[in-house]
């Protein structure tokens, strides 16, 4: 196959945007025509990550920017903010597809949820044109908790960790690595959103306590199982092993990940399974790059499935 789809690119500025800008200079089949961030623009995209030569960050209106009819946009921006593109862009060019990484459409309204390896099927991913994009918790949680789902007595637990990067690029405590030197910060401990979306996805209650550390960028993920009848530590780590055979951005391994070990991998790893004497009780470790597989590499992914090219066109080398 040898056609190009031109994408653009709204909230290019942060750390998940120039792992994007990144990928879709490596991508055989995209072309990037624009990308556009308010505080830098005028200045070439190649000054933050490979990009076509002159191409220059540009701060044009919602309007503007759907009137170019890309095939592709991804809308990179915080929760509650993308509501003028998508208007923008429904009116203008409702044919280009969008993948939103906010949360605003995790939840149904008409938008395809974007896990691929999980609910491809299920959401229509294939040709879809509206996608909203998992949260990295959200991905390396439902991977970790959606085989055992037949097994459960109760709801899983989820002890996550992660590094400043997840909090963007707006100061905040979360990533203010002064005050994260040496240190490990709670927060959210009930009812957040990544909580709600792991739970309403799976269609069973996760409970989710978020962390973050000094590290700049990875996931780890502590995932707390009741069973309703005895497992054993091979019988889990088989069914994981059936489950995900064939996923290539999917690992499984018997030994732990450690919160490095999904620091640049494209995809999530899920290890160190071990179960309780009586049989009753296992956990699992997940780990993932909450830039990667957590958001941009996911991103490709869906618009893969959505111009119906292979899921892994631009992700993993030889895939065209």
């Amino acid at each position: 196959m040898t056609e190009t789809f031109t994408i653009g690119l709204v909230g290019a500025r942060g750390h998940t945007g120039r792992e994007l800008l990144r990928l879709i200079d490596g991508h055989p089949h995209l072309q990037l025509v624009f990308a556009a961030s308010r505080e830098l623009a005028g200045s070439p995209v190649s000054d933050i990550a490979p990009a076509p030569a002159g191409l220059l960050f540009e701060n044009g209106t919602a309007a503007n920017l759907a009137s170019r009819q890309p095939d592709v946009c991804i809308l990179a921006l915080p929760n509650g903010a993308s509501t003028p593109f998508i208007d923008a862009f429904e009116m203008v060019s409702p044919q280009s597809v969008l993948v939103d990484l906010s949360a605003d459409h995790r939840f149904g309204d008409g938008w395809a949820y974007g896990l691929p390896e999980l609910y491809d099927e299920r959401e229509g991913l294939y040709g879809a044109q509206r996608v909203a994009n998992p949260g990295c918790y959200a991905t390396a949680a439902q991977i970790a908790v959606h085989p055992s789902l037949g097994m459960l007595a109760g709801s899983p637990s989820v002890f996550g960790v992660s590094g400043y990067s997840g909090a963007g690029t707006t100061p905040s405590p979360k990533n203010d690595r002064e005050r994260l030197h040496e240190n490990l910060m709670p927060y959210a401990l009930t009812d957040h959103i990544h909580e709600r979306e792991i739970s309403h996805h799976l269609g069973q209650r996760v409970c989710f306590t978020p962390h973050v550390h000094p590290a700049f960028s990875g996931i780890l993920a502590t995932v707390h199982l009741a069973f309703r009848t005895p497992q054993t530590t091979q019988g889990l780590l088989k069914t994981y092993q059936e489950v995900y055979e064939g996923h290539d951005l999917i690992k499984v391994q018997s030994n732990a990940p450690e919160l490095k070990d999904g620091t640049d991998f494209p995809g999530v790893i899920i290890g160190g399974f071990a179960v309780s004497e009586d049989g009753a009780h296992g956990v699992i470790v997940a780990a993932e790059d909450n830039l990667l597989k957590g958001a941009a590499v996911q991103a490709i992914q869906n618009i893969n499935l959505a111009l119906k090219l292979d899921l892994l066109t631009g992700i993993l080398p030889g895939k065209r």
